[in-house]
């Protein structure tokens, strides 16, 4: 199943020079080359030619990920992204697999490089199955009262504010994470209602999720240990995760990973926020103690996070 890629269009690496830039490259590349008195049969030939192009890295041309950016990131322009296909579908998401490469035949004598990729394409209002926008929201604001309005009383315009909401919460909530060092994806980018991110895993194949996972007495331990931790980093943050579950934890190689945090919650300006942080504990406590972890006590986790968060104790 192939992945959206509304956001990929095709284009050369060179189009605008070799300088990364954080503007919008609006070069009409079919526009160039199509006249409109054409014959329409030649802009089906031309069109078949344009869909054998490479698809060529749209880093520069996206919103960028927090610095310093890790080394394995490849910000070359050169390079090109091959779609992999879709990962996972979700309520109101896709995930696909991204393969970002630059190639000895693009390298011109540098290294080779590559990367992999997580992608994920929020869908438009209508075609989302996500129902619970309400709560997450509150406490999130936009610049104009026009629009909070809009959100408010769900018209179709505030319908599409809200589905453009979620990707640039993720990107705005990783980045924090990430830079305070809390164990989740690196955000590399994000154009649009599509965000990249660190895929999590080796060569392609994705880490297990935690629900996957059986660990014996000793590793669910420590594998709890390390969820404490990085609940402990949100909360210091000053979120709740806010859909916390076994299924969007992922064990890469031992280590706890938090993914899925387009709902994380304001702990202080969401009226609900300590609501979601103490569910959060109740349903990873559950999981814990059903495999083993000696002190998946969720009244001690929320007391213990609660002790996390800026300006509460």
């Amino acid at each position: 199943m192939a992945a959206h890629r509304s956001t990929r269009g095709k284009r050369r690496f060179d189009d605008d020079g070799w300088t990364p830039s954080s503007e919008p490259d609006h070069s009409p590349v079919a526009d160039d080359l199509i006249d409109d008195h054409d014959d329409p049969d030649e802009h089906v030939e031309l069109d078949d030619e344009l869909d054998d192009e490479p698809a060529w890295s749209s880093y520069r041309d996206a919103t960028k990920g927090p610095e310093p950016v890790p080394a394995w990131v490849v910000t070359d322009p050169r390079a090109i992204d091959t779609d992999h296909g879709v990962l996972k579908t979700g309520k109101e998401a896709d995930v696909s697999l991204l393969d970002r490469r630059l190639t000895a035949a693009h390298a011109d004598g540098d290294a080779e490089q590559r990367c992999w990729l997580a992608v994920k394409q929020y869908r438009s209002a209508e075609h989302r199955m996500f129902h619970r926008d309400a709560g997450y929201l509150e406490g999130r604001r936009v610049r104009r009262s026009r629009e909070m309005r809009a959100m408010a009383t769900r018209t179709e315009f505030g319908r599409e504010l809200i589905a453009g909401q979620w990707a640039h919460a993720e990107f705005a909530v990783l980045s924090r994470l990430w830079q305070a060092g809390a164990a989740v994806p690196y955000p590399v980018q994000l154009i649009g209602t599509e965000l990249m991110m660190e895929f999590i895993g080796a060569d392609g194949v994705a880490a297990p999720r935690l629900a996957q996972v059986r660990p014996d007495r000793h590793e669910a331990a420590d594998l709890y240990e390390q969820m404490r931790e990085v609940l402990r980093r949100l909360a210091d943050a000053g979120y709740a995760h806010g859909d916390l579950s076994p299924y969007n934890v992922l064990v890469d190689d031992g280590r706890i990973v938090l993914i899925d945090l387009p709902q994380a919650v304001d702990l202080v300006g969401n009226p609900q926020g300590f609501a979601y942080l103490r569910r959060d504990c109740d349903n990873i406590c559950t999981w814990f103690a059903a495999h083993g972890a000696p002190h998946a006590d969720p009244a001690e986790l929320t007391e213990f996070l609660l002790r996390s968060v800026p300006g509460v104790m």
